[in-house]
């Protein structure tokens, strides 16, 4: 029966994925494209001016909606992540290099087929029996089109269901599971034995989570995405620095090197207030200023990436020398040393201090408060100056600690848990090496 299964999936795959598809998913862009007179291009500074204007703004979501910021967020979750993220490295390891060429290509015309989708979805809307907008493709094919057209709708909502434990689920799933399976194995944490077992655990542990986001509606959607995105955004632009100037502080080239050493010390020599008033008030000053949050994700991952490119730039050098100059012995390229030998090797050196890193920028969010940024200081300071709370500044602020303290401390406490873990296997594989070799010499 699997096999059946497997047999037509990949009959589907290729002829869905195939050449008529890709056909119609550039054609169809193009030609849209040509009729709006590349209207992704020409209007690109407006969408940026509006969406970065309007997302920051203080305005309460009417109901069934979500403010612009929530709206904003809960897209980005949705399409950032698995497509973005993992789609991209599978696409390059798949095609080479050549196939981010045509990543933007099919990006740049798919931008003027997402600006119709989303033109027809809004206009075609309806307000469902509990008051809520809904739209989408079924709408504007049932409202837009002749009657005789509106079986495609419900195909189209059939298909939809269907692609959610798809690509809707069960590839983020996998993406999730994987990524944890390779990093307890690597450093045998995990049993080949209980691989199964964690994997029920996250599987079930995800499908509780995301049923109490579910049932609360978009509105609880937008509250959780709202909360998570920009964490997500500033631990992308902190790792992204990290490794970058990281790499570039060990490539053996003296320009890189000058400039990597250049950004780590002005930000490890600079107070983090002062970074986040120059990235606000400068901006402001010079009439480009991009709001408290975008300002305060910028600022900190600029902060945090410079410590973080400290740690990957101590755990390659940590290294032995020797590894390097084999490879290069070997005729390994330089990709091919840092992927096949010196990351695998650094990266259990690396791992410890980054988390501690993260608890550091958990702690530093804080510091948005002297920017007027809702951090749980002040929170904690609205909370205590209101009306009816006596001014209870102790307790309101223990209360703070603690929530602080709860949510660094797991963090800490595994990269404790985790470097401990390290170092025993370490001492174990050495006597074990040892071992052997006075068993060789006998």
């Amino acid at each position: 029966m699997l096999s059946t299964i497997e047999a037509v999936n990949s009959v589907v795959n290729n002829f869905i994925w195939g050449v008529p598809a890709m056909i119609c998913i550039i054609g169809v862009g193009l030609y849209l494209s040509i009729r709006t007179r590349f209207l992704q291009i020409r209007k690109f500074p407006y969408s940026m001016k509006v969406t970065l204007g309007r997302m920051m703004k203080k305005k309460e979501a009417s109901d069934g909606a979500l403010t612009p910021f929530q709206a904003v967020c809960t897209a980005l979750a949705a399409t950032v992540g698995t497509g973005n993220v993992a789609g991209v490295a599978g696409a390059i390891a798949i095609g080479g290099p050549g196939a981010v060429f045509w990543m933007w290509i099919s990006a740049l015309l798919g931008m003027c087929t997402k600006f119709a989708e989303v033109t027809l979805a809004v206009h075609f809307r309806e307000t469902n029996a509990q008051g809520d907008l809904v739209g989408g493709p079924m709408y504007y094919i049932k409202n837009g089109l002749d009657k005789k057209w509106h079986f495609l709708a419900y195909l189209f909502a059939a298909f939809g269901v269907l692609a959610v434990f798809g690509t809707g689920n069960a590839t983020q799933v996998n993406t999730i599971t994987t990524a944890i399976d390779s990093a307890l194995s690597s450093f045998n944490i995990l049993p080949a034995d209980a691989v199964k077992l964690v994997n029920l655990i996250i599987g079930v542990a995800l499908a509780i989570i995301i049923a109490l986001i579910l049932i609360g509606g978009i509105k609880r959607i937008g509250n959780v995405t709202s909360k998570l995105v920009p964490f997500m955004a500033i631990m992308y632009i902190v790792l992204a620095l990290g490794v970058i100037f990281g790499l570039m502080a060990t490539s053996g080239k003296k320009v890189l090197q000058i400039i990597s050493r250049v950004y780590v010390e002005i930000m490890q020599n600079t107070p983090i207030l002062l970074q986040l008033c120059f990235f606000y008030y400068a901006l402001a000053f010079s009439g480009h200023s991009i709001g408290i949050l975008p300002t305060g994700i910028v600022a900190l991952g600029v902060y945090t990436g410079a410590y973080m490119a400290e740690v990957v730039r101590a755990g390659i050098e940590a290294v032995p020398k020797g590894q390097f100059e084999a490879a290069v012995s070997q005729g390994f390229t330089y990709v091919e040393r840092m992927y096949y030998i010196i990351l695998p090797q650094s990266i259990k050196i690396i791992l410890p201090p980054m988390v501690n890193q993260i608890v550091n920028l958990i702690k530093n969010t804080s510091c948005l408060y002297i920017i007027g940024g809702a951090d749980l200081i002040s929170l904690t300071y609205s909370f205590v100056t209101g009306e009816n709370t006596g001014g209870a500044y102790a307790p309101a602020y223990l209360v703070s600690g603690l929530l602080f303290f709860v949510i660094c401390y797991p963090l800490s406490k595994t990269a404790s848990v985790w470097e401990i873990h390290l170092k025993k296997r370490d001492q174990r594989v050495t006597f074990q090496r040892t071992e052997g070799t006075v068993t060789d010499n006998e």
